[in-house]
């Protein structure tokens, strides 16, 4: 696979050099081929066709991940799933977005990387779910997502000036959920620009009956319906402005990316996003040598974030009566509160190199080194109330920085065996300032002075060594047959908010929490790293044209020092001597010992070729099981065995289908969580779309018999009424999924 580019000369003379010069510029094109040795490993490649086929289903990019075998999707906001690989999510992932490694700025990962992408604006998605070679991981234990924008496109010799673009819409019923897209191009040989833009808007949904008991929603003249799954709208818009030179061996790029969310609801979090707002700059070069392929990128971030309480949760506390719903009051110390204003501000400073040297016709080397710098505030400013009469610290100053670099060799022998050894270390530094709370009178409500003062005698450095290894094979013993396994150990440090919230007060705690359990978290500074170590095994049976395939990989990972949690007292500042149950809890963040293991099996199959078109059968299923190896109890938020059956047409321009998803009830919970079960549930989904010259039609039916069911990944219902305080919530509803929805779109290019 190759594409065209020109000399970084030509695109430095645009840059440094009068228009006179570059005029006068002698350029002669050459095909640059990525990579001559097939991959040891090989990731789950998510193509255009699959992406455009999801445009009207859902503006969430995550959920574009939903048919890759291993990968299931924590609910969070309408556009904010974290993926979850084989029972590792979030933070335990490397999440690249156009070669930029995001870090999600709010306690809750309101903001986590994929969120930053509208699904229109995704070229393809890389999936590393098994064994992740050093060269695309790095800090995490759990696989890699690559996610990319389109690459520049440039015009033919002698063609002039190449113009381009496309216009989108889509809606779907139940949320009334609406929005729109748009892209264009346009290009000569040498100098590309481009932009894409994205807008979307939902309400609420509903289930599919009714799920709860009460519609108040603590606002007066505001309830929501029995049935209406409260704090699930969302709004945003995202941009991004591209430039690109070309030149011989080189290309130069710029994109400029901006997003703006004004409101995105949360039905299992305490707090709703009601701004949020994200600049990026990425620069990027890419040359053809003699000896290989060079790549280096520098990126910038600045994320501006903000919460509060949304339409349906209440916003006026009055500290002696918790079910006051009066007109609004002045705020004051021991009198009215308004709301919990949170904000949060970052910026994330990037450099990542890499090398891929032919050392002959069937050995690479591939060498790197990356620089990240990500800096973060999170304060609270007083509302009134207990909130008040200062700004609460949650983090202050917080730093944390990544200096790494890698090797790895990959070689062929034979046409049977590609092989992959490589290694990468990296050094992760982290500190944080001095912090305070609300008041910081001795008796303070919550401990907020005896926990202040003591997070703040803290010598809070630290710094990470991180050693990942990995070992990798390709065994291709027939045309019908590859088979590829391998061992790894890979190292994830702690995020900031796991080393640095400092506050046990369950009002404060409760704010701190990214799994979406209703639980409140407390940070812990002496947090070791996660490492982990897998062996993973793909077996790949298939016809020698691919018109069918079988695909079964088993996995193992045990990981040292995992991130759990324990449940904690304030009072005594000590682990809870007797656990308790059935309720909301605040834990603290510990080091333990777990393991993972299950499988993923995957297949398509042609059925028959009649007058009717091309009928064929897809299939995935998915087992992953975690414990923890302490306790003996079970992990957090695993995802239960799952199937999905997609029985499909083709005629034509029609490309249809008929979707059977099945998920068994989710019984083995985390008991320090007290995490909710969920019932078995199964679905029917119907898909169609058509296809002809440059205009594309989708419609179908979601949940087509308007099945009630739960979300076993969705964590705890908090989506109404009091959300400040964990004691004051309903304590056992699970967020339900999406009742009936019919939906449709239209993209048109020209």
């Amino acid at each position: 696979m190759g594409y065209r580019i020109r000399p970084l000369t030509a695109a430095l003379a645009v840059v440094f050099s009068s228009p006179a010069v570059f005029a006068q510029s002698t350029l002669n094109e050459v095909v640059v081929n990525a990579g001559r040795i097939p991959e040891a490993s090989t990731p789950r490649q998510i193509g255009q066709a699959e992406i455009a086929a999801k445009h009207a289903v859902t503006r969430d990019t995550a959920a574009l991940l939903q048919d890759v075998p291993g990968v299931s999707l924590y609910g969070a906001g309408g556009v904010s799933s974290l993926p979850s690989i084989h029972g590792l999510a979030d933070d335990r992932l490397r999440i690249s977005v156009d070669g930029m490694d995001f870090i999600a700025t709010c306690p809750n990962h309101m903001n986590p990387p994929l969120a930053y992408l509208d699904p229109n604006a995704v070229s393809q998605i890389k999936v590393y779910a098994g064994i992740t070679p050093v060269s695309v991981g790095g800090d995490s234990i759990g696989g890699t997502i690559i996610a990319e924008t389109a690459a520049p496109q440039f015009a033919a010799p002698g063609q002039g000036l190449l113009t381009k673009g496309e216009v989108g819409a889509f809606f779907r019923s139940n949320n009334n959920a609406l929005g729109g897209n748009v892209g264009a191009t346009a290009a000569t040989e040498n100098f590309n620009v481009s932009y894409t833009g994205a807008y979307t808007k939902a309400d609420n949904y509903t289930a599919g009956g009714n799920f709860k008991t009460t519609t108040a929603t603590g606002r007066l003249g505001h309830t929501l319906p029995l049935d209406e799954v409260g704090s699930t709208a969302y709004e945003s818009q995202t941009h991004t402005l591209g430039f690109a030179l070309r030149g011989g061996n080189h290309l130069v790029e710029a994109k400029f990316g901006y997003q703006d969310v004004p409101e995105q609801l949360y039905p299992n979090q305490r707090m709703d996003m009601l701004g949020n707002e994200q600049k990026r700059v990425n620069v990027r070069y890419l040359g053809q040598f003699d000896w290989g392929m060079l790549e280096a990128r520098a990126y910038y971030e600045d994320v501006d974030h903000f919460m509060d309480f949304g339409a349906d949760k209440k916003y006026w506390y009055f500290s002696g009566n918790p079910s006051y719903n009066g007109a609004p009051c002045t705020p004051a110390p021991g009198g009215c509160a308004s709301g919990m204003p949170m904000y949060s501000a970052s910026t994330t400073t990037g450099v990542n190199l890499k090398a891929d040297i032919d050392l002959s016709a069937n050995t690479l080397l591939r060498v790197g080194a990356l620089y990240q710098h990500y800096t973060l505030d999170d304060w609270w400013t007083p509302s009134g109330g207990g909130m008040s009469p200062g700004t609460f610290w949650n983090i202050n100053d917080g730093q944390r920085g990544r200096l790494g670099m890698f090797a790895e060799w990959e070689g062929r022998f034979g046409k049977q065996w590609t092989t992959q050894l490589g290694a990468r270390y990296e050094r992760v530094s982290s500190d944080a300032g001095d912090v305070r709370g609300y008041n910081t009178a001795l008796a303070a409500t919550g401990f907020q002075y005896r926990d202040a003062t003591a997070f703040n005698a803290l010598d809070r450095q630290r710094d990470d060594d991180n050693v990942d290894l990995t070992a990798l094979a390709r065994y291709t013993p027939s045309t019908t047959t590859d088979i590829e396994f391998g061992v790894a150990r890979k190292v994830r440090s702690p995020n900031l908010y796991e080393r640095y919230t400092w506050s046990t007060w369950t009002m404060a705690a409760v704010m701190n929490n990214f799994v979406g359990d209703g639980n409140g978290y407390i940070g812990n500074p002496e947090l070791k790293p996660e490492k982990a170590y897998t062996a993973s095994a793909t077996f790949d049976f298939h016809a020698p044209d691919r018109r069918w395939e079988v695909k079964a990989t088993p996995f193992y990972t045990h990981v040292d020092d995992y991130i759990d949690a324990i449940q904690w007292t304030a009072t005594s500042n000590t682990a809870t001597a007797t656990p308790v149950s059935n309720q909301f809890v605040v834990l603290k963040y510990m080091n333990q010992s777990a393991r993972l293991y299950g499988l993923d099996l995957s297949g398509r199959m042609p059925l028959a070729s009649t007058g009717f078109g091309e009928f064929g059968l897809k299939g995935l299923l998915n087992y992953t099981r975690g414990e923890n190896r302490d306790t003996g109890g079970n992990l957090y938020n695993i995802m239960p065995l799952n199937l999905k059956l997609s029985l499909t047409q083709q005629m034509g321009g029609w490309n249809n289908a008929i979707e059977f998803v099945s998920v068994q009830g989710k019984d083995d919970v985390s008991s320090v969580r007290n995490e909710i079960s969920t019932p078995g549930y199964s679905l029917t989904h119907l898909r169609a779309s058509y296809t002809w010259k440059s205009v594309r039609i989708d419609f179908g039916v979601e949940n087509l018999f308007d099945k009630f069911y739960y979300l076993p990944l969705g964590g705890a219902y908090v989506g109404q009424g009091t959300t400040m305080s964990a004691t004051a919530t309903p304590y056992g509803i699970a967020v339900p999924g999406m009742g009936r929805s019919f939906y449709a779109g239209l993209n048109v290019k020209f």
